[in-house]
């Protein structure tokens, strides 16, 4: 079963087509996100690059986020245009989870991040285990200080990885036992997407594109700035 990768959640536009072979090929852009401009063209041109139809994908997935806002709607509403199209049903996985996967043969404590803006992050928490990661801590936004300052309480041996950790990566490399990952830990990945949609493919873990909802965890900045005025 061939399953289509898309990935809008932060600056970079990402996307896969892989099956039982792994990855056959991907495609990754960070264009000052333009990802309305971007996704479109970058599809058609990895078909043609792994000599895939449209119509050989067997399953949509899409990045459900937490991210950008702009980023995440153009990704889902492409994802269910394509699933709709092709008549296939959908997996959405959190951009956390992608971010964490590349992490996956790490004995320590993985904390994925998303930079979120406005001085915070969205987070969440996993652990190794047999074959990939596991999520033990529900997704959150906060400050990066206040991220910082549970991790230094745990006082155990951290890798932070994610754009929100590289933004503000002076204040989590000031804890002991905390290393910031650096190249391949930045954005979450299409062919990471592609490879954890898989396997949940094959046992049918499937979503109509209907009920693909997206992962906000706070009101979009334009609605937040509108209120604020109206209080002003």
């Amino acid at each position: 079963m061939l399953v289509l990768g898309i990935e809008t959640a932060t600056p970079q536009v990402g996307v896969a087509i892989g099956g039982h072979e792994g990855v056959l090929a991907s495609f990754h852009s960070a264009r000052d996100r333009r990802h309305a401009e971007t996704l479109a063209p970058a599809i058609e041109f990895l078909c043609k690059q792994a000599r895939v139809e449209l119509s050989e994908i067997g399953v949509v997935a899409v990045d459900i986020g937490p991210g950008l806002f702009t980023g995440l709607r153009v990704g889902l509403a492409t994802a269910k245009a394509v699933a709709h199209a092709c008549r296939v049903p959908m997996i959405g996985i959190s951009s956390l989870d992608l971010a964490a996967f590349p992490a996956r043969f790490s004995d320590r404590l993985i904390v994925s991040t998303v930079d979120a803006r406005r001085g915070e992050i969205f987070y969440a928490t996993y652990r190794r285990t047999a074959g990939g990661i596991q999520r033990i801590s529900d997704p959150h936004v906060d400050q990066p200080t206040d991220v910082a300052d549970q991790l230094m309480a745990q006082g155990e041996e951290c890798l932070v990885v994610g754009d929100g950790a590289q933004r503000y990566s002076e204040i989590f490399e000031d804890i002991r036992g905390v290393e910031v990952g650096q190249e391949g830990f930045r954005f979450p990945n299409a062919g990471s997407l592609v490879e954890l949609a898989h396997p949940r493919a094959l046992r049918e873990e499937f979503v109509v594109p209907g009920e693909i909802e997206p992962l906000y965890l706070r009101a979009p900045d334009a609605r937040i700035n509108w209120q604020q005025r109206e209080r002003s």
